[in-house]
């Protein structure tokens, strides 16, 4: 490749850094294999309601689209896709497009190649072609004055200024595209171009890219604010908070999803254990409890279960037991969600030792393993109140 060209390609790979938009004009369409920037695109002139889907925040969330990289619009055209059963709706959302302009497809404009050493006679003479564009801007010339900044670019591709003039006379055009290109280049040499800033917000706010609109905007009212900076931010404002508002409502949505289906999931990986441990349990009937051995596997099903379990300590001398097992039966049938066993303290002694047990009747109460009440002694009414309420 002879020198020439190889010359020409790094310029135009200095322009694609600049003006990455410039890979999207029509002229280019023969580009194949390499990852280029998403473009932007506009919500639709005259649309004065756009829906905005959850489905694209969810799909900037996992990482296939980077709204802040590519500055796109809501498009409410597209699907929600969720694996998830709650799915997250479509989500309406008021916002003012009036002045929404279609995106310019133009070729991209011509560049100032920032290698060119730039001598004062080409400061002069990019001066002289600036003030020709200004009074062809004041005649309503406006593609002269950008013919006219253009030459004044290639003199003084150094400039943020020029750059910035130019961007502000495609925004008069109606050329969002090209005005934002400019407003790249002007804030890549002069990150603090207040013109920069301001210009990009206003090309952003005619292709509807509202908070990226408010920030440019925003920054230039910081750095040197104007009154046409205010005025186009009480149009941008309201969309771009209506967005964030939207943005805080879907995270809401999404965590409390999120929450749904974590504890979905731990229920089902619950499932087999409880499945496992109701096996362990009679429902509606009294179990019978002969040695420690037996008691723990019935504690530890109940407590799985989420279960109230009633140990009942009786003997058979005794007289207000043989009263009162006939009712622990009968509540045993009316609660079948509840856990009752029954113990022998003279076949199960290692059990009443360890529960301390004095006298009988005693039923004590326990819940997700811990010990929660008792009741002493063949109190029928006292017994089903204790059932009641910690049954529920």
């Amino acid at each position: 490749m002879d020198a020439a060209k190889i010359i020409e390609r790094e310029h135009f790979i200095d322009q694609c850094k600049i003006c990455p938009s410039i890979l999207h004009s029509p002229s280019l369409v023969f580009f194949k294999g390499a990852r280029v920037p998403p473009e932007t695109k506009p919500v639709r002139h005259g649309s004065f309601t756009s829906k905005i889907v959850f489905w694209h925040a969810l799909m900037q969330e996992k990482g296939d689209i980077n709204m802040s990289d590519s500055g796109e619009c809501y498009d409410s055209k597209r699907p929600i896709e969720d694996d998830d059963d709650d799915d997250i709706v479509e989500s309406d959302i008021d916002l003012d497009n009036t002045d929404v302009v279609e995106p310019d497809n133009d070729p991209p404009q011509k560049m100032g190649d920032p290698a060119v050493e730039v001598t004062e006679e080409k400061r002069d003479a990019a001066q002289t072609e600036k003030a020709k564009a200004m009074d062809a801007i004041s005649e309503g010339n406006l593609d002269e004055a950008i013919d006219h900044l253009t030459e004044a670019i290639v003199l003084n591709p150094i400039s943020a200024i020029l750059y910035a003039a130019r961007a502000s006379v495609f925004v008069k055009l109606k050329k969002p595209h090209a005005a934002i290109c400019d407003a790249d280049a002007a804030l890549a040499i002069n990150p603090n171009s207040a013109k920069g800033y301001k210009v990009r917000g206003m090309a952003r706010a005619m292709l509807g890219q509202w908070e990226q609109a408010a920030s440019d905007l925003q920054m230039a009212s910081k750095l040197d604010y104007d009154d046409e900076i205010g005025s186009v931010l009480k149009k941008v404002e309201p969309n771009a908070r209506k967005i964030e508002e939207h943005h805080i409502k879907y995270e809401r949505l999404q965590k409390e999803r999120e929450l749904r289906k974590a504890e979905r999931e731990r229920k089902q990986e619950a499932e087999p254990q409880e499945r496992e441990a109701l096996s362990a349990l009679n429902e509606g009937q009294v179990i019978g409890i002969h040695s420690a051995r037996e008691l723990d596997p019935k504690l530890n099903a109940a407590s799985k279960t989420s279960r109230l379990a009633i140990l009942y300590f009786t003997a058979t001398w005794c007289g207000p037991c043989r009263m009162i097992s006939p009712i622990f039966t009968s509540l045993a049938a009316k609660y079948p969600k509840v856990v009752f066993l029954k113990v022998d303290i003279d076949e199960a002694r290692e059990v009443a030792s360890s529960w301390n047990i004095s006298s009988v009747p005693t039923f004590y109460f326990t819940k997700n393993g811990k010990e929660i009440d008792k009741v002493v002694g063949a109190d029928k009414n006292g017994l089903e109140r204790k059932i009641e309420q910690h049954a529920g």
